[in-house]
């Protein structure tokens, strides 16, 4: 029961991060680009300075699941003196989403104060240039975790 409670807050963690990004990038950012650039920079400072304090809690809850569940098979297998093979897709999911952190951390910690700045500072094209350095690193975060996605999928079909 504790192991299918951390396999769906997992899950949903991933369904929120994975989601956000797609939101963003192909719905919303398209849905502001005709507003003038003060309400644009704004808008989207706002609205990513709140998605990006969900995705610092999701990523979190990602990591120590993911982690847990990890632990716990090698736990397990130890237990029973089989000698624990991480599987392929396992270690695809482990790596490419410490990438995914770390590329967000660099969205939230650099990138976004540069938004900011620029929005206390009234400097519209720095903001425009700050979204445009944000919106090519959560493509790349994005693409990430697609693959994640289709690699756990298609690594528990085989």
């Amino acid at each position: 029961m504790f192991y299918t409670v951390l396999k769906t807050l997992h899950l949903l963690s991933v369904i929120v991060w994975i989601g956000g990004m797609v939101f963003a990038q192909f719905f919303l950012r398209p849905a502001v680009a005709s507003l003038p650039p003060p309400d644009r920079v704004r808008l989207m400072h706002a609205i990513l300075g709140r998605f990006f304090n969900a995705v610092s809690l999701v990523a979190v809850i990602a990591v120590a699941t993911g982690g847990w569940m990890i632990g716990r098979s090698a736990r397990q297998m130890a237990q029973s003196d089989v000698k624990f093979n991480m599987p392929l897709e396992w270690m695809v999911m482990a790596l490419l989403g410490l990438v995914m952190l770390a590329v967000f951390g660099y969205l939230r910690l650099v990138l976004y104060k540069r938004l900011t700045r620029a929005v206390a500072a009234a400097a519209w094209p720095v903001g425009g240039a700050a979204l445009a350095s944000i919106r090519i690193w959560v493509m790349v975060n994005l693409v990430l975790g697609v693959v994640i996605v289709l690699v756990t999928l298609l690594g528990a079909s085989s």
